[in-house]
Parts: structure tokens; C-alpha cells; sequence
């Protein structure tokens, strides 16, 4: 099957112009991911200052972000395909919004406060990723879009790393309000940047038709595709996984290891950084190599790479030694962040030119819901359970205290590889048929 079929040729870039628009891109969402992820290390002076509970912080880690940056990435993903807009000046955009809210941060008083700071970077973050996977669809062939993605995806790891880093760094310095302000204040500059230098291939290329529908009709035309809803909630369940780990293994090496705050940052960041990135890169350039035999292997691979992952990082929570824990919880990272480029490469593939900001905002949607918006509440809630106990009737849950009740409730949220798993597999069930369905139609397409 011929992946090209019907895709414009004056949207095809290589050269510089591709990888100075991938690198820049891979920067706004780097980012993304340090103001995203930097609470997970300040989960503990936030806590102790504002004395909010585990379930708190699961909030203010997942649901508090996820609740507008899952809903409104509709919308603005529908925004980023209209033909009249300019997407990278969309993403400057967004990208002053969230930085600007990150600093906010510094000032809350109170849960509620921060909640509502939280909320606003979750506004800025929606529509970001869209619209910028739908670029690196315009900018990059099919035959190497999965690896593009895998590029782009390497901001997670990156992300995690600086964030965990230089935000338990400066927290250790300075305390954790001069650690948002400072992560924040980049993103200013580097949003200037995007709005100046990033080209809008699509200004050249072919306009789409009037009369586009609704961003909730896009959402409805792409929820008919099978392969789309298995690989949406694989990656949803994943991202459970990730997210709920990430927003307390800084509070694990704390309570457990007894690392300080700068300590555990350091250690996590590299660890999560490094094993991410190879996961993110290695992910992406095999998936294209083993799908050019088989499409399948966009799934499939993803498939075995979340069950070894949860292996590896339930292994790591049982050692007694920090090194070898941290050797392990890099191993998991890479292969539980080796689906990125492949999924987002399937997303894209599944639908046509003018749906793909859409269809990707519409994986993002379940994906944060599930992933962002449940895992880290759910480890949290978890957490509180192990910790205090429970008593229904006869039946009593003995306390394990804070440093235990967390580490049971780690090895508990594992379980979402499972059930990734399942979905990865049925995806791979139906992908060679759909992927042929939308080459076909995007031949039979006005104006292809």
C-alpha cells in the first residue's frame, strides 16, 4: 500500500527548513513539559507549606490541569485546521498563556489558588500539540512520520528531566514559588521566537473547501474508526501509567530513599530524561522500519515494549538500593515512552489532511482525561488509602504508613500496562484495513 497516496506534494519539506521547524517545535513542547511536570518534584514543599494531603496533589498534577487542556483541545485543534489560521502563531500563543500561568503559580495561598493557577496552564498547554502535530504531518512523508513524531515526543523525557531537575534545584535553593517563576519566564522568549521564525507550510499548498464542520463532528467522524479508539485509549492507559508515576516518584525517593528535594529531582530527572529519550527516539525510527514490512508493527511493537516497562518498573519500587532502582526506573522509561511516535504517526494516518489537528486533539482528549486526569488522582487516593488503612465491616486494611501506602500504590497503578496492552493488539487488528481506507479516500478527495 502506497502511504503517499493523495498527499500533496508542495507540502512535502526536507532539508534545514524540516529540521529547524521539528527542533523548534521540539523546544515549545519541551516547554510544555517542564511547566506541566515541575509540581510532581514540588509535590513535597507544597504539601508540607499548604498541608494538603496525597489526593491533593494528584489533583493539582492531573485533573486540575487535564480538565480544560483535554476539553478545549476540540476546539482549538479544530481552529489550528482552519485554512485561515496560522498555526504557529496559535502555538506562540498558547505558549504565552501557559508560561504566564506558570509563573502564577508562585502566588497561590491555598489549594483552591493553585487549582485555579493549574487550571490556566492547562487553557494555555490545549492547544499546543494539535497544531503542531498537524504541521509535522505537512513538513514530513509519511514513511518517516513516525520517527518525526518520535523526535517531536522526546520533550516528554526532556521536559520531565529539566523540570524535575532545575525544579528541585532551585526549590532546594531558593523554595518551590521561585521555581515556577524562573521555569515559567522562558517561555515568554521563546514564544516570540515561534511567532517570528516558524513557517506555515500550508499557506502554500491547497485551500480546504468551505463550509467545514463542527470540531465535536470532526470528533464524531473520527470516533467511527476503530483503530483510532484502540490506539487512543492504549495511549490514555499508558499515560496512566507515566503521569501517575511521574506526579509521585519524587515523593517516593523522598519518603522511601530519603533523598532531598534537590537530591530526588536530579536523580529522577536523569533517570525518567534518559530512558525517555531513547524510548521517545528508539521507538519511533523502529516502528517506521518494522511498518514498512507490516503495519501492524505500529501497535504491536508499542504492545510488548508496555509490558516489559511495567516489569521493569515494578521491579525497581521492590529494591531496597536507590542505584539500582534509578537503573531500572530508566529501563521502564524507555520502553513505556517508545509508543509515542507510533501512535501519533497511526492518529494522523487514520484521517484526512484537513481532520488531523482535530483527530489529534480528539486522542488528547481521551488520553488526558483517562491518563492525566485519573492517574495521578488515582495513585494519590491510593496513596491515602495505604497509608491511613481501612476498616468496612470485618474487613480492615492494616495502615502502612506514608513511605509504604505510597510505594503499594505505585506498584497498584502498574497494572495500566495490562490493559494497554489489550488495546494495542486490537488495534493491530484493524489497521492495515483502515490506513488502506484513508489512502483510498484521500485519492478520491477534491482537489488530490
Amino acid at each position: 500500500m502506497d502511504l503517499t497516496a493523495g498527499r500533496p506534494a508542495t507540502l512535502v519539506r526536507a532539508g534545514a527548513g524540516e529540521r529547524y521547524a521539528l527542533g523548534l517545535l521540539f523546544l515549545v513542547y519541551t516547554s510544555s513539559f517542564v511547566d506541566r511536570q515541575i509540581l510532581n518534584i514540588l509535590a513535597e514543599p507544597i504539601k508540607a507549606e499548604l498541608r494538603l494531603a496525597d489526593w491533593q496533589i494528584g489533583l493539582l498534577a492531573g485533573l486540575a490541569f487535564s480538565l480544560f487542556y483535554a476539553v478545549l483541545g476540540l476546539p482549538l485543534g479544530q481552529l489550528a485546521d482552519r485554512p485561515t489560521t496560522h498555526r504557529p502563531r496559535l502555538i506562540a500563543t498558547c505558549l504565552s498563556v501557559w508560561s504566564l500561568m506558570t509563573m502564577a503559580c508562585a502566588l497561590p495561598v491555598n489549594f483552591v489558588q493553585l487549582a485555579l493557577a493549574r487550571l490556566g496552564v492547562g487553557v494555555g498547554e490545549a492547544g499546543c500539540t494539535p497544531a503542531a502535530h498537524a504541521l509535522i504531518s505537512d513538513l514530513v512523508p509519511p514513511e518517516r512520520r513516525a520517527g518525526a513524531m518520535g523526535v517531536y515526543s522526546l520533550a516528554i523525557p526532556v521536559g520531565k528531566l529539566l523540570g524535575l531537575a532545575l525544579g528541585g534545584w532551585i526549590a532546594h535553593r531558593f523554595g518551590w514559588r521561585a521555581a515556577f517563576l524562573i521555569v515559567g519566564a522562558p517561555g515568554l522568549l521563546l514564544a516570540v521566537l515561534t511567532w517570528t521564525t516558524l513557517p506555515e507550510p500550508r499557506r502554500r499548498g491547497p485551500r480546504a473547501a468551505p463550509g467545514r464542520p463542527t470540531s465535536w463532528r470532526v470528533f464524531l467522524e473520527v470516533a467511527r474508526i476503530r483503530t483510532f479508539w484502540m490506539t487512543a485509549l492504549a495511549g490514555a492507559f499508558m499515560s496512566f501509567l507515566s503521569l501517575g508515576e511521574a506526579a509521585f516518584l519524587g515523593s517516593f525517593l523522598i519518603r522511601v530513599h530519603h533523598l532531598t528535594v534537590a537530591e530526588a529531582g536530579l536523580a529522577l530527572g536523569l533517570a525518567l530524561g534518559i530512558g525517555g529519550a531513547i524510548g521517545s527516539w528508539a521507538g519511533g525510527r523502529l516502528a517506521d522500519r518494522l511498518a514498512r514490512r507490516d503495519l501492524r508493527a505500529y501497535l504491536l511493537a508499542p504492545a510488548a515494549a508496555a509490558l516489559l516497562g511495567g516489569a521493569a518498573l515494578v521491579a525497581a519500587l521492590y529494591l531496597p538500593q536507590v542505584a539500582p532502582a534509578l537503573i531500572l526506573v530508566t529501563v521502564a522509561a524507555a520502553l513505556t515512552s517508545s509508543w509515542y511516535g507510533p501512535s501519533y504517526c497511526v492518529i494522523q494516518g487514520l484521517v484526512a489532511l484537513e481532520r488531523r489537528a482535530t483527530a489529534s486533539a480528539a486522542n488528547l482528549l481521551i488520553a488526558n482525561l483517562v491518563g492525566l486526569g485519573l492517574g495521578p488522582v488515582a495513585v494519590g487516593f491510593l496513596s491515602d488509602l495505604f497509608n491511613h488503612g481501612l476498616r468496612i465491616g470485618g474487613w480492615a486494611l492494616p495502615a502502612m504508613g506514608p513511605a509504604e501506602g505510597l510505594r503499594a500504590a505505585l506498584i497498584a497503578s502498574t497494572g495500566a500496562v495490562v490493559i494497554a496492552c489489550g488495546f494495542f493488539l486490537a488495534g493491530a487488528r484493524s489497521i492495515r484495513r483502515e490506513m488502506a481506507q484513508a489512502a483510498t479516500d484521500a485519492l478520491k478527495a477534491p482537489g488530490r
